[in-house]
C-alpha cells in the first residue's frame, strides 16, 4: 500500500499502466471533451470543493479531470471495495489528485476512505449509492452545514435519497444524475447490459448460447441485460414483483416466472434489483450442479451469501473472481465477484462511450448546484429536459449524426391545440 499527503493507494507503480488507460477513456468521450474545453476558460466550479464517491475507473478520471479544469479543487474515494482500478487510482495519485481508494477494500477500509474525502470540507458532493452523503448525514452530520448540494449516479442512490427527503432528512439539495434519460436509456441500458456479460465472460468464459439466463429484475438495467444475453443466444427468464415490469418483459418475448420455479431450471442467474434477499437458501438447495451467481446491482446484498456458505461443505476460488461452493448434496454453485456488482469487479465496468454522458450529466448538475444550490430546497431534484436534449444533441453531433428539425409551419400545427380532424 503506497499512501502520502492527499493519497492512498495500492502501487503508485501502477501509474504508467493507469495513463494509458485514461488516454483511451479520453479519446472515447467527446461531450465530456467539449465541456472541459469550454469550462477551462469558464471556470463554473471556481472555489467549489468536490468530494466524490465513485467508482475510480478510466472514465472517472477524465470527470476529475474536467472538475478541475472547471476551477473545483477534488478529493475522492471509491463507492465499492471491488471496483477500484489500481492502477487508475496510481495515475491520479502520481498526477496530484487527492485519492484514497484501492481495490479488496475492508468495510472499515471503505469509510475509512470516505471519511478522508469528508474532512476535506467540500462545498459539493458527488455519489453512487448515497454511501456518502449517509455518511455526512449520520456519523459526520457537522460537515453538512458547509455543504450547498450533491448528485446521485445510481437508481439504489436515488431511491435512499428520495426515501431521505420525503422523510424530511435531507440537509441539503440532491440532483438525480440517474434519472436522466441521457443516462439510465444508454448508461443502465446499454452499459450495464454490455460489461455485465463482459464480467460473466471473464470471470467464467462461460458459453452463453443455449444456457438458461435467469435474471432478478427488468428495470432498465434488467433490460439491457435481457436483450445482450438473448443475442448471445442464451435462452432468458425474467423474475419480477412488479407485474408492470413482468408485463415489459412478457411482451418483450421473454419467459417470466418467479425466482422459485426459475432457481431450478436456470443455468446462469444475474440479480439486477437493488433488493435484499433476491436469492436465498431455498434457491440454491433447488439449483442444477454447475449453476452460476452473480449480482449486477449496487449493494451485494441481493444474493445471500451467509446462506451460501451455511450450506456450502467446501469452498475453493476456482478462477478470479469465480468461487466453487460445493452444497451438503453434491451440487456445486459458482459464485462470482462475492455477490459485488459483477461488471465493474470483475470486469472494467461500463465502456467509456456510455459513460460520457453520464459524467456529462455529472459535471452539469455541479455546476447548476454551485450556481443555484443554496436557493433550491433540501429534496431529491431532476435533471431539466434542456439538459438531456443539450446533451443528447452534444452525443450525435460527436458521433456525426444530423436529424431532421421542424418546419415553422410544423411548429405552429404542434402548438395549435384548435388542429383537428
Amino acid at each position: 500500500m503506497d499512501e502520502g499527503e492527499g493519497f492512498k493507494v495500492s502501487d503508485l507503480g501502477l501509474a504508467d499502466e493507469g495513463a494509458l488507460r485514461v488516454d483511451w477513456a479520453r479519446s472515447r468521450m467527446p461531450v465530456l471533451a467539449t465541456l472541459l474545453q469550454q469550462a477551462s476558460q469558464t471556470k463554473p466550479l471556481s472555489g467549489m470543493r468536490v468530494a466524490g464517491c465513485l467508482h475510480v475507473t478510466k472514465e472517472t478520471a477524465v470527470l476529475i479531470e474536467t472538475l478541475v479544469a472547471a476551477g473545483a479543487e477534488v478529493s475522492w474515494s471509491g463507492c465499492n471495495p471491488l471496483s477500484t482500478q489500481d492502477d487508475v487510482a496510481a495515475w491520479l495519485a502520481r498526477e496530484g489528485y487527492a485519492v484514497y481508494a484501492w481495490h479488496g477494500q475492508s468495510t472499515e477500509d471503505f469509510y475509512h476512505c470516505i471519511d478522508q474525502t469528508i474532512d476535506f470540507a467540500p462545498t459539493l458532493t458527488l455519489d453512487d449509492g448515497a454511501d456518502l452523503i449517509y455518511r455526512v448525514h449520520t456519523e459526520r452530520r457537522e460537515s453538512a452545514a458547509g455543504i450547498i448540494g450533491g448528485t446521485e449516479e445510481t437508481t439504489t442512490g436515488v431511491h435512499r435519497l428520495r426515501a431521505m427527503g420525503e422523510a424530511g432528512e435531507l440537509l441539503y439539495p440532491v440532483i438525480a444524475v440517474n434519472d436522466a434519460t441521457t443516462k439510465w436509456d444508454f448508461d443502465n441500458v446499454h452499459g450495464t447490459g454490455q460489461s455485465t456479460l463482459d464480467g460473466i465472460l471473464r470471470a467464467t468464459s462461460v458459453l452463453f448460447a443455449g444456457k438458461t439466463f435467469v435474471i432478478g429484475g427488468y428495470g432498465h438495467c434488467g433490460r439491457g441485460l435481457a436483450n445482450r444475453a438473448r443475442g448471445m443466444g442464451a435462452i432468458v427468464v425474467i423474475c419480477e414483483v412488479d407485474p408492470l415490469a413482468a408485463l415489459k418483459a412478457h411482451m418483450d418475448g421473454f419467459s417470466v416466472m418467479p425466482m422459485d420455479e426459475a432457481a431450478k431450471v436456470g443455468d446462469i442467474f444475474c440479480t439486477a434489483t437493488g433488493m435484499v434477499d433476491v436469492l436465498v437458501k431455498r434457491h440454491f438447495e433447488v439449483m442444477k450442479d454447475g449453476a452460476i451467481i452473480c449480482n449486477t446491482g449496487h449493494y451485494d446484498c441481493e444474493i445471500n451469501i451467509t446462506d451460501l456458505e451455511e450450506l456450502a461443505t467446501s469452498v475453493r476460488t476456482i478462477r478470479t473472481d469465480n468461487e466453487e461452493f460445493t452444497l451438503e448434496n453434491g451440487t456445486r454453485v459458482f459464485l462470482l465477484a462475492r455477490g459485488r456488482l459483477v461488471n465493474l469487479a470483475a470486469a472494467e465496468g461500463h465502456p467509456s462511450e456510455v459513460m460520457d454522458m453520464s459524467f456529462a450529466n455529472q459535471f452539469l448538475a455541479l455546476c447548476r448546484l454551485a450556481a443555484e444550490g443554496g436557493n433550491m430546497a433540501p429534496i431529491v431534484h431532476d435533471i431539466t429536459k434542456q439538459q438531456d436534449i443539450e446533451l443528447g444533441t452534444l452525443k450525435l453531433s460527436a458521433q456525426g449524426i444530423d436529424i431532421d428539425t421542424l418546419s415553422a409551419e410544423q411548429i405552429a400545427y404542434h402548438e395549435d391545440y384548435s388542429a383537428g380532424t
